[in-house]
């Protein structure tokens, strides 16, 4: 009878651990790119982007502690190419992102992440590898811009002055000192 118990236990604790473990975290790197490249429509593809995304960026973390920067930046290069397809499946099918901004949302959201990753990653990178994160980097900052702009099409936008503000005429002297 205890035998039975014992085994009762281990099952239900083994259903208890397996039930609190995230969404897709059996899942490897290779099953969740192929998973990405198949996948035909954009709003899942970008939400898919967001899974393959943070393991693409735990996969650099892995090979940045153990030194080989090579890898980090193979990956880091894959995660832009990726971001890129997400964008365009997104763009392709739903080009209003105003009005449909599922998937556009979470893409920014964790393309806004993976910018902060590559940021922490050029910090402390060996000066030969920083110029390639840094390209991924600018690559990764254009494609957050984009989606926003896609967003909030009607947000304000900046107003460049064409003087600098250090020639900007300050205000006028008082009347007394005029000449």
């Amino acid at each position: 009878m205890t035998a039975r118990r014992t085994s009762l236990t281990v099952v239900n604790g083994l259903l208890v651990f397996l039930t609190l473990l995230p969404p897709g975290a059996a899942e490897s790197l290779a099953e969740l790119q192929a998973r990405f490249d198949r996948e035909t429509n954009g709003v899942q593809k970008a939400k898919l982007m967001t899974k393959l995304g943070e393991a693409q960026l735990e996969e650099t973390r892995r090979d940045g502690k153990a030194g080989d920067y090579n890898a980090v930046g193979m990956t880091l290069e894959k995660y832009r190419d990726n971001v890129r397809a997400a964008v365009g499946a997104l763009k392709k099918q739903h080009p209003d992102a105003e009005r449909q901004s599922n998937g556009y949302r979470q893409l920014e959201i964790h393309v806004r992440k993976g910018i902060r990753e590559v940021d922490e990653t050029i910090l402390v990178s060996p000066e030969a590898y920083k110029p390639p994160l840094q390209i991924v980097r600018q690559d990764l900052v254009g494609m957050d811009d984009e989606l926003l702009k896609m967003l909030f099409p009607r947000r304000p936008v900046e107003k460049h002055e064409a003087a600098p503000p250090s020639e900007k005429p300050g205000p006028a002297p008082p009347a007394e000192k005029r000449p």
